[in-house]
């Protein structure tokens, strides 16, 4: 009868030691990191040194993110990587811009890689429009609604 509780617990103590390994291996797993966008090697980049045509650029980095608004003058290759913990929102960790200048005739005038640290984050994922004016709150709403006019 001495020894029942000394068993019972050791058997909380494994069970505790299982349950706070199984804690620590799954923390892991709260975070994510994403890549998203271009991942571009010094080995692409060397091969359009200035100089080089349009086509080479097409060839070697393929189609760009985006491009200048006006006359194509430009070529621009985004990558980002995000981490997401749990459920909180993701965070952007890095960026990077790589642009293609062009000169007249559609040769490579010059390369500029940005990163995060060169400006703010470029969001060209959440698929949301930024708009200009203010929030409006469901329960302003209501009361302008009640009362007619704008609280």
């Amino acid at each position: 009868m001495c020894n029942l509780p000394s068993r019972l617990a050791r058997r909380r103590a494994l069970i505790g030691l299982i349950g706070a390994g199984l804690l620590l291996a799954g923390c892991n797993t709260f975070t994510i990191e994403r890549h998203h966008g271009y991942l571009l090697s010094q080995d692409q980049l060397d091969q359009i040194p200035v100089g080089s045509s349009q086509e080479q650029v097409d060839y070697v980095l393929g189609t760009p993110s985006t491009t200048a608004t006006f006359g194509n003058e430009v070529y621009y290759y985004i990558s980002q990587t995000t981490k997401t913990t749990a459920f909180l929102a993701p965070k952007v960790t890095e960026q990077r811009i790589l642009a293609v200048y062009f000169d007249r005739d559609r040769r490579v005038e010059r390369i500029a890689n940005y990163g995060l640290e060169d400006g703010r984050v470029v969001d060209f994922i959440s698929r949301k429009t930024p708009t200009s004016g203010e929030e409006v709150t469901f329960l302003r709403q209501i009361f302008s609604s009640a009362v007619g006019e704008n609280v």
